[in-house]
């Protein structure tokens, strides 16, 4: 079986689960606030930042300190239980299909869901903007250049993090345990990304990305240093570390 072929199958899983609508009910809960406060927007103009553009980062900043690392954890661990259910897991490791193929395909569907959800992230915005728009009298809505370019960015930078969750749910077993270790690691984010190694901590990059697009847009706020060294050899290093672990670990209780 192709990699392809085998991503097809993969993807058939995920369409009769509930993950899609648990990413989906994430992105509209985010932008509720944002409707409801966006009066608030005006009074940050002091911080440098037009109102339109903070509606904007608001909704981003919640979602990727919180709402994109929480939902990628449900998502991935839900993701390693289709296969557990029913002793799936078994049946899929007795194809003519290598391990290692079958956990690198898993990783590439939970990219697939991540991209899904920055979509359902870019779409929410613009119909919450618009309805702030009409609320408020005040046109909130941003080229879309500008939006995905913002929403591409964060998505590039969580691969890492991804990475790490998938090895989670391949090493950890019980859910639950999964679930919180997962959800434990956001937490640490919003200190990291205020010191010097915040490169060192995958699990910050999107807060960091989205937080430091911020400080740009915000005349009045320091802007926080995004360089390349070390930051992407450190994420490359992370992400293939997890990969492999995952690989090296996945099915491993099943054969015994």
């Amino acid at each position: 079986m192709s990699f392809i072929s085998l991503l097809g199958v993969e993807w058939k899983k995920i369409r009769r689960s509930r993950i899609l609508f648990i990413l989906g009910v994430a992105a509209v809960m985010l932008w509720i606030p944002s409707i409801l406060n966006a009066h608030l927007n005006f009074q940050m103009q002091a911080e440098g930042i037009s109102p339109e553009h903070n509606f904007l980062m608001q909704g981003f900043l919640g979602m990727a300190w919180f709402m994109f690392p929480a939902s990628m954890v449900v998502g991935t661990v839900l993701l390693a239980q289709t296969e557990r259910n029913s002793h799936g897991i078994l049946r899929m490791l007795a194809l003519p299909v290598g391990t290692g193929k079958l956990c690198l395909a898993k990783y590439v569907i939970l990219l697939f869901l991540a991209a899904v959800q920055m979509a359902m992230m870019v779409g929410m915005y613009y119909l919450s903007a618009g309805i702030a728009s009409w609320i408020q009298e005040y046109e909130f809505l941003l080229d879309p250049l500008f939006v995905v370019k913002l929403a591409f960015g964060m998505y590039i930078s969580a691969f890492p993090m991804i990475a790490f969750y998938w090895l989670l749910s391949v090493c950890i077993r019980t859910p639950i345990f999964s679930v919180g270790v997962g959800f434990a690691s956001i937490v640490p984010s919003v200190l990291m990304i205020n010191t010097k190694l915040w490169f060192a901590y995958p699990m910050d990059y999107p807060f960091y990305v989205v937080t430091a697009r911020y400080g740009e847009l915000a005349a009045n706020l320091s802007e926080m240093e995004t360089d390349l060294v070390p930051w992407i050899p450190v994420a490359v290093v992370f992400t293939g570390s997890c990969l492999l672990a995952a690989v090296l670990c996945f099915g491993k209780n099943e054969r015994r």
